[in-house]
C-alpha cells in the first residue's frame, strides 16, 4: 500500500504523493486532498526517515566520484512533489552548503514544510514554490541535484516528467527517482486469524487501484516502468539503482504499531469492499484496540519493506 508511492508501504489505495497524496471516495481514482493527508502524509515520511537517510548517504557517495560536483559543491537542490517537507529537511542537513527548494502543487503541504524548515534552523537557505509536474516546472529553475520520491507516478506522462526534470540539471547533476520497491510485511504468512496470505491479497487489491489510478489520470500513457531506460532516453547518462530497507523487527515499537494501524484504516476506509468477507472480519480484528489478536497487542507484529531509488547524471 502506498500513499505517496506504489509499492514501498502498506496498501492505502488513495494516497501516494511524495504526488506525492489522496482522498476521495473508493472509485474515484484521480482526486487526491493533499491538505486533508498533511498530517498522514508527515508521519508516514517521519517513519520512514532510516531508509530515507541511507538513501541521501548514498546520494553524498555518488556526487563525491568525478565527474559531477563534489557534495559540498551541491549549491541547490529541487525536491519535486515534496509534500510537507520531511525528505527536503533531510536533504538540507546531507547538503549544507546548498539552497533546498521544495516544489509542490498543494500550498498546505509547503506551509508545513516551511515551518518544519524553521523549527530545524534551516530557513535561511530553504524556500518552497507551488509548481506541478511537468508543464510548470521550468519556472523553478535549475539544480546540481534533483530529488523526486513517489511523485512521476502520478503524472499521465511519466517519461515527459522525467524530461522536464533532466532539462533542469546543471552540468554534472544527479537526478533521482524513487519508484517501486517492496510493499511491506509485518505479520507471519499465517498469523491464525482468517487463511494464510492475507498480505498477498491486500496487495492484489492496490496493484488493481493503482492501474486504474494510472489509467485515469489526464494524458495518461502507458510505458515500460524500466526507471533506468526512461532517465537515459531523457538524456542522462550513468543510470544506477539502488534499494533500501527499513527493517523493524518483532515486537514492533508503539511508533511502528500506530503507523501501520493508520494505513491499514485508510486501506479499510478506502478498498474494504473489494475484499472478501473472510478478510474484512480480518482486517477488523486487526484495527480493533481491544482484541488480543490486533495490531496493538500482538507480540509477533514487525516491519520490512524496502524502497528503491532510480539516478542518473546530466553530461
Amino acid at each position: 500500500m502506498t500513499d505517496h508511492n506504489h509499492g514501498t508501504t502498506t496498501p492505502a489505495p488513495e494516497a501516494g504523493h511524495d504526488h506525492g497524496q489522496g482522498n476521495g471516495h473508493h472509485h474515484d481514482h484521480t482526486h487526491m486532498d493533499w491538505d486533508a493527508l498533511a498530517a498522514y502524509l508527515e508521519g508516514e515520511a517521519e517513519f520512514l526517515t532510516p531508509l530515507l537517510e541511507q538513501a541521501t548517504a548514498w546520494l553524498r557517495d555518488l556526487l563525491t566520484r568525478s565527474p559531477g560536483p563534489g557534495p559540498d559543491e551541491v549549491r541547490r537542490v529541487l525536491d519535486v512533489g515534496s509534500g510537507p517537507g520531511v525528505t527536503s529537511c533531510l536533504l538540507a542537513q546531507a547538503f549544507p552548503q546548498a539552497e533546498i527548494v521544495a516544489v509542490d502543487p498543494t500550498e498546505a503541504l509547503l506551509v508545513r514544510a516551511r515551518e518544519r524548515a524553521a523549527r530545524l534552523g534551516l530557513g535561511d537557505r530553504f524556500r518552497t514554490q507551488v509548481a506541478e509536474l511537468p508543464d510548470h516546472i521550468d519556472a523553478v529553475g535549475d539544480a546540481d541535484l534533483i530529488w523526486s520520491s513517489k511523485a512521476l507516478h502520478h503524472v499521465g506522462d511519466q517519461a515527459a516528467a522525467v524530461a522536464a526534470l533532466a532539462r533542469r540539471l546543471r552540468p554534472g547533476g544527479l537526478l533521482v527517482a524513487s519508484e517501486g520497491g517492496l510493499a511491506p510485511r509485518f505479520l507471519p504468512r499465517d498469523f491464525g486469524v482468517g487463511r494464510p496470505g492475507f498480505q498477498a491479497r491486500l496487495d492484489a487489491v492496490q496493484d488493481d487501484w493503482f492501474a486504474q489510478m494510472r489509467a485515469a489520470l489526464p494524458g495518461s500513457r502507458a510505458v515500460v516502468e524500466d526507471w533506468p531506460a526512461i532517465l537515459t532516453a531523457a538524456g542522462l547518462r550513468s543510470p544506477r539503482s539502488r534499494s533500501f530497507l527499513l527493517d523493524l523487527p518483532a515486537p514492533l515499537e508503539p511508533a511502528g504499531r500506530a503507523q501501520l494501524t493508520l494505513l491499514l484504516s485508510r486501506f479499510a476506509e478506502k478498498a474494504g469492499d473489494d475484499l472478501d468477507e473472510e478478510d474484512r472480519a480480518t482486517l477488523a480484528r486487526l484495527l480493533d484496540p481491544d482484541d488480543p489478536a490486533g495490531i496493538a497487542r500482538r507480540p509477533d507484529l514487525f516491519w520490512l519493506s524496502a524502497q528503491t531509488f532510480h539516478t542518473a547524471r546530466a553530461a
